[in-house]
């Protein structure tokens, strides 16, 4: 499996601590992350402030190899890179970032459904990593989720509690009005570039759909992302946890936009109480903050988010 990795230095590289961004359910890494725009790269900031940044595209994913899968129907198979199949390419990477640092430990950010991604991945795999970071992810703390759980389109009209799979297939279609519906709501102004610049919001869509080499062969041009990490969420959302707290065994940050439509506060304080042998644990919640905090102008939640990894990282 050939996966994409791109590593911004800092600085001062050698001293500099490795950090991996791990993206979410349906934009890849360099769209989430690292944005040719002023304000755009949450990854070059990172970097100004001493992190040697990764950013990967988990496979399925913009710059990764596609499951051959994807070259048919959707219809046609079960949702593919559900999270288990996820964390063996994270595993990989977070090998390869520890070789570049001679075998010193990465921290991972994980933004939402990378986020739940990641924690899985440090359940599985102790003393692998230097800390885990968690921004507005999912973890099973109630079984009532507006967007996916009970009673909408992700469940199984005919098995309740099931994830419907005829919903998404093996994986779906993403144009580029579906990536700012969600954002454009949670922005409590009429004007949505006073929160967020505009030219931000337009680098994330283009850079999304540039992703997939397929995108403008359909009418309007859309991109292509894997519904496992939808089946793995509806679990979720409908309160199963889908990877053991407790094994985690490293420092960890859940951190929480209070606008959010992905995860839930009951998310946020059921992992912090059952994270029980992690050294350190630290919950935020960035006040008046969206679900693309990274993303949105300083004053929204940004600075602050950056603020808190920087802090987290020392000794």
């Amino acid at each position: 499996m050939r996966l994409f990795v791109r590593e911004l230095q800092s600085p001062d590289s050698k001293a500099s601590v490795p950090i991996l961004l791990v993206h979410g359910a349906r934009v890849p890494g360099l769209a989430s992350f690292d944005l040719n725009v002023p304000g755009g790269s949450f990854a070059a900031d990172l970097a100004a402030k001493g992190f040697d940044v990764f950013v990967m595209d988990v496979r399925g994913y913009g710059r990764s190899a596609r499951p051959p899968e994807m070259d048919h129907p959707p219809e046609d198979g079960l949702p593919l890179v559900r999270a288990q199949v996820a964390v063996q390419d994270i595993a990989a990477v977070v090998d390869w970032v520890a070789a570049q640092h001679q075998g010193r430990k990465p921290i991972i950010f994980g933004w939402a459904v990378g986020g739940q991604w990641a924690a899985l991945y440090a359940s599985t795999h102790p003393h692998a990593l230097g800390g885990l970071v968690l921004l507005n992810s999912l973890y099973g703390g109630s079984a009532e989720h507006p967007l996916m759980g009970h009673g909408t389109d992700s469940e199984d009209p005919k098995a309740p509690a099931r994830f419907n799979v005829a919903s998404c297939g093996a994986y779906r279609f993403n144009d580029g009005p579906s990536l700012t519906r969600a954002w454009d709501r949670s922005i409590p102004v009429e004007d949505k570039g006073q929160w967020r610049d505009d030219m931000v919001q337009h680098a994330y869509v283009e850079a999304a759909l540039a992703s997939d080499p397929t995108s403008k062969t359909r009418t309007p041009p859309s991109f292509r992302s894997p519904c496992g990490a939808l089946e793995d969420s509806f679990y979720a959302a409908i309160g199963q946890k889908l990877w053991d707290a407790w094994k985690i065994d490293v420092p960890t940050l859940i951190i929480r936009s209070d606008r959010d439509f992905w995860s839930r506060p009951a998310d946020q304080s059921g992992l912090a109480s059952d994270l029980i042998h992690a050294p350190k644990v630290r919950v935020v919640v960035l006040r008046d903050a969206t679900h693309f905090a990274h993303l949105d102008r300083p004053e929204h939640g940004r600075d602050q988010l950056l603020r808190e990894i920087q802090q987290f990282a020392q000794p």
